[in-house]
């Protein structure tokens, strides 16, 4: 059985999909479509940058889902390799799970560029910039990530009200990214070396992504899905914040909700696909989520898809 996986953000570079799109039509229809969807040249922020603009959220949101549906379209159309045909089941990395639905046909290509617009802007929108803030902790399990947050978690904040501290991302057995107020990630990082982590790094983000600091986010994303409502699923969805597959349309919705504010449970979304027969994950259009599928199953096949090169070795292989 065969997964196709989804990046999420962090994996926005200046210069992407600049190959495809030089080589490749059905790349460049891509592109277009998201640029007329969004009013906005998105593409020539891709290709050119300036890079700070590109990685401002309601920016890098649409670009990365633009570059993993345009990589999808080339291996479709120039290569003969169809999604559905060739995979089990999809899952994506936060953003990436609307990739995800998009990929399957539940939403489509406009409609999921006008929603992750949506998205990266209610996320920034939602805490005052410098308030919120998130860090990556190296050499870090669950269960450790869990203590340290409780514990930086304890102390006052303004109005007395306890600070936020929270584990966001369980992205493999070594790597665990904790979000909520600047002031608790901060002394979270300053004890990682006390809860036995080998290093805690502040990421350069501009909001507390999944945490409790994100309702407002999730409010808006809400009334925008019950606008917008994914359609048919054509293959099971691994969902971020169940870990467990999902075929109803409307399950779909909430869950996307609850995932604004919710853990995206990678590592175990990657033991549920194991644990239900897949043995080859696909990452379209980045080198980000496969990595983690390789330290979270060892004997797990995995491809990254981001060249005209890779597509064409990896169409040989599947054709």
């Amino acid at each position: 059985m065969r997964a196709f996986i989804f990046p999420g953000q962090g994996s926005q570079k200046v210069g992407m999909g600049a190959e495809l799109a030089a080589a490749s039509e059905a790349a460049r229809d891509v592109f277009g479509e998201v640029d007329e969807a969004l009013g906005q040249n998105l593409s020539k922020l891709m290709r050119e940058g300036p890079e700070d603009q590109l990685t401002l959220t309601e920016n890098a949101q649409p670009a990365i889902m633009a570059n993993a549906i345009a990589t999808l379209r080339v291996l479709e159309r120039d290569f003969g390799v169809k999604l559905l045909e060739t995979a089990n089941c999809v899952a994506g990395h936060s953003l990436g799970e609307y990739t995800a639905l998009a990929s399957i046909g539940a939403f489509s290509l406009a409609d999921t560029a006008r929603l992750l617009k949506l998205r990266g802007t209610a996320m920034q929108a939602a805490v005052p910039l410098g308030e919120g803030t998130m860090a990556v902790l190296l050499g870090a399990d669950i269960d450790q990530a869990k203590a340290l947050a409780e514990a930086a978690a304890q102390g006052p904040h303004a109005g007395g009200a306890k600070l936020v501290c929270e584990v966001a991302n369980d992205n493999d057995p070594s790597q665990v990214v904790l979000s909520g107020h600047t002031a608790a990630i901060e002394r979270a990082v300053a004890l990682t070396k006390e809860h036995g982590i080998k290093r805690g790094m502040i990421l350069n983000v501009s909001a507390p992504f999944h945490s409790s600091l994100m309702a407002p986010a999730a409010a808006r994303m809400a009334e925008a899905l019950g606008e917008t409502p994914p359609g048919a699923l054509a293959l099971p969805l691994y969902a971020n914040v169940t870990a467990a597959a999902v075929t109803d349309p409307e399950e779909a919705a909430r869950l996307l909700v609850e995932q604004v504010t919710g853990r995206v449970r990678w590592r175990e979304s990657v033991l549920a696909m194991r644990a239900d027969g897949v043995e080859s994950f696909v990452e379209l259009g980045g080198k980000v989520v496969g990595p983690m599928v390789s330290r979270t199953s060892r004997e797990a096949q995995v491809t990254s898809l981001v060249t005209m090169q890779d597509l064409e070795a990896f169409a040989k292989e599947s054709l």
